[in-house]
């Protein structure tokens, strides 16, 4: 059995020891390059005048001054008007102030009624 531990072993760092294999080192490349220094420098500057369609922020420039379809004064006055009227948003908008029912009821009544409803008692229908 311990045989069999040896061999498995040796057969597995030589098959790490394939895997191992270093490149060699050819030092630094020289660059290759088909333009002039004149060319890449001329078109560095066309490149950092146009605008960037993949950045992340071409969108959020600064728009041009827009100019307005009403005066100040109209829209100030519009302003006033709605401030000073009823919230269209608000709850209950529209129906103005509740009404009271015409129904008339005991004020004694009520009272007996939460009293039953208290003691678990069934209330008359």
């Amino acid at each position: 059995m311990n045989t069999s531990k040896i061999i498995a072993a040796a057969a597995l760092s030589l098959f790490a020891a394939a895997g191992a294999q270093a490149e060699t080192y050819h030092g630094v490349h020289a660059p290759v390059s088909a333009s002039s220094r004149a060319d890449v420098r001329a078109q560095a500057v066309i490149a950092a005048r146009s605008e960037n369609p993949y950045a992340e922020a071409v969108s959020s420039r600064v728009m041009p001054l827009m100019t307005a379809s009403m005066e100040r004064g109209s829209v100030r006055s519009e302003a006033i008007a709605a401030a000073h009227s009823a919230n269209p948003y608000a709850e209950g908008y529209g129906h103005g102030v509740a009404q009271r029912s015409g129904r008339s009821v005991e004020r004694a009544m009520v009272r007996a009624e939460a009293r039953s409803a208290a003691r678990g008692e069934r209330l008359p229908l």
